[in-house]
C-alpha cells in the first residue's frame, strides 16, 4: 500500500515537473527575454545574462524535483567546473542530464539540436542564450572552438543521444575533433542514475519503483598531449581519443555497477 502511494505520488509529481518545465520555457520566452532585450543593449552582455537566468532556472527546477520527491542526487568534484574554457564531455543516460550540468556550470555553452530552435517551449531560451546550433560540418567545430576561446565552458555528450537501454556506450568522433583541433584537455563527467529513468525510448510516466538517485562525478582532466604527440595526425588523434573515451566511460560505469 505504502509503495503504491509513493509510486502514484511520484508519477503525478513527474507529470507536474514536465508541465512546469514547459510553462517555464514559455514564460522565459514571452516575458523575461523580451524584457532583457530591451534593458541590455550589448549583445555579449545580454547573452551572458540569459545564460545566467537559464542556469538559475535549471537550479530551481532541480530543487523542485527534489522537493517533490521525484529524485535525489549527489554531486562530486563539482568545484573542478569553476574554471573557464573547459571542454566538458559526459555520458548521457537520461533526458535531464543537460539540465543538471547547465545548472552547475557557469558560462555554460552547449550544442543544441536544430529542432529545439523552433520549439515553442525551448526556442526562446535557446535563442536568447546564443547556444550553438547543431548544423554539422566544419562550421560546427569552428563555432565550438570559438566559444571555448571566449572562455565559455562547452558541454558535449559525445554519444550524440541518450545511452540505449542495453547500457552500451558508443561515442561519435565530433567531440574528439574539437579537442584535437583546439588542443584542449578534456574534463570528463560521469553521470549515473539508479534505478534507470527517462532513458532512451522510455516514457516519462513509466516511473521507477523507487526514487531515482543521480550521481554526477567530475573526473580529473585528460591531457590532450597524450593523444596528439609523436607526430600523430589530427584524424588519428581524434580516433584514438574517441576510442579512449569510450573505454574510459564504459570502464568507469562497470567499476560503479
Amino acid at each position: 500500500m505504502r509503495d503504491g502511494l509513493s509510486l502514484g505520488w511520484r508519477t503525478v509529481a513527474t507529470g507536474f515537473s514536465f508541465a512546469s518545465f514547459g510553462i517555464g520555457g514559455v514564460l522565459l520566452r514571452v516575458l523575461v527575454f523580451p524584457l532583457l532585450h530591451l534593458l541590455v543593449w550589448r549583445r555579449e552582455m545580454r547573452t551572458s545574462c540569459a545564460r545566467a537566468i537559464i542556469r538559475w532556472s535549471f537550479r530551481f527546477y532541480i530543487g523542485l524535483m527534489r522537493a517533490l520527491g521525484v529524485l535525489r542526487y549527489d554531486l562530486r568534484g563539482i568545484d573542478k567546473l569553476k574554471r573557464g574554457g573547459l571542454l566538458i564531455l559526459a555520458n548521457h543516460p537520461t533526458l535531464i542530464d543537460t539540465i543538471f550540468l547547465m545548472a552547475y556550470v557557469k558560462r555554460a555553452d552547449c550544442i543544441v539540436k536544430s529542432g529545439l530552435w523552433n520549439n515553442v517551449f525551448t526556442g526562446g531560451p535557446v535563442r536568447a542564450a546564443g547556444y550553438i546550433n547543431n548544423t554539422g560540418g566544419a562550421e560546427l567545430v569552428d563555432a565550438c572552438l570559438a566559444s571555448l576561446a571566449r572562455g565559455n565552458n562547452l558541454i558535449i555528450f559525445p554519444e550524440g543521444t541518450r545511452t540505449p537501454y542495453s547500457g552500451e556506450i558508443v561515442l561519435k568522433r565530433g567531440a574528439a575533433n574539437i579537442a584535437v583541433r583546439g588542443r584542449r584537455d578534456v574534463t570528463p563527467v560521469l553521470i549515473r542514475c539508479r534505478p534507470s529513468t527517462l532513458g532512451k525510448g522510455e516514457k516519462w510516466w513509466r516511473v521507477p519503483a523507487r526514487r531515482a538517485h543521480f550521481e554526477i562525478t567530475v573526473q580529473d582532466d585528460l591531457a590532450i598531449d597524450q593523444f596528439t604527440g609523436n607526430g600523430a595526425s589530427d584524424v588519428m588523434a581524434a580516433r584514438t581519443l574517441t576510442n579512449h573515451l569510450q573505454h574510459y566511460f564504459s570502464g568507469i560505469q562497470e567499476q560503479h555497477a
